[in-house]
């Protein structure tokens, strides 16, 4: 009776113990399948940012900068985004030219494209901004990127001729390629002391978030263009 019984229990417990096991088993496997779904769909969107200062976030921390902001806004909206960070301070169009293949070294759905500002506080030929952005615009459409292209404004002082050949540029751009255009990336923030920093050109934190709120219906317009709009 009592050798019954012990192998009752032993059996029992045997039992119990491969329940355990499967249980585990189970239980690990959903997890690694839940593991591997994440990473499979994380940033479905990358969209790159080639500019200058302006959209760098020169003077700012990074949390503040516009391509944090940007990212932060858009992923509150649902959308599943990386921003990509490639603007250099003081970059003329030019400059964004000669580097474009190492900024598309992340493989972007979308560009997001700011130049020029450069170019008219040093007085550069229109003309040259125009081939600049052109020869970037070409590359870009030849890759199938879908482009968002934010225009500029001269100075003032540059004087009226100056500053209407420069703001065609981008009229000249938008008509001659299929991109989102945004007339002017500063829209509702230049010459506002209160949203720029005391330099008076970089927008603060504050100017900033003005910035993305202006331009991301642009950006949403953007994101449908690409494969997957990643909502």
């Amino acid at each position: 009776m009592r050798f019954t019984t012990s192998c009752t229990a032993k059996r029992r417990l045997l039992d119990m113990c491969r329940q355990a096991a499967f249980t585990m088993l189970l239980a690990a496997g959903v997890l690694a399948l839940s593991m591997g779904g994440t990473r499979a769909d994380a940033a479905s969107i990358t969209l790159v940012i080639i500019g200058d200062s302006l959209s760098a976030g020169y003077g700012l921390p990074k949390e503040a900068a516009f391509p944090t902001q940007l990212e932060r806004r858009l992923r509150d909206k649902g959308y599943d985004i990386r921003v990509v960070n490639s603007g250099v301070s003081g970059d003329t169009t030019k400059g964004g030219r000669a580097r474009l293949a190492w900024a598309l070294g992340d493989n972007p759905d979308a560009v997001l494209l700011e130049l020029g500002a450069n170019d008219a506080l040093r007085g550069l030929e229109p003309e040259q901004a125009y081939e600049n952005l052109k020869a970037i615009l070409t590359t870009l459409q030849a890759k199938r990127i879908p482009v968002l292209l934010a225009g500029m404004r001269a100075p003032p002082n540059m004087g009226e001729d100056y500053a209407k050949a420069f703001d065609d540029v981008y009229t000249r751009l938008d008509q001659a390629f299929d991109v989102v255009f945004y007339p002017f990336f500063l829209a509702g923030v230049a010459a506002i002391p209160a949203l720029n920093q005391d330099d008076g050109i970089h927008p603060n934190a504050q100017g900033v978030a003005v910035v993305v709120d202006n331009i991301l219906p642009s950006v949403e317009q953007l994101l449908v263009r690409t494969k997957h709009d990643g909502s």
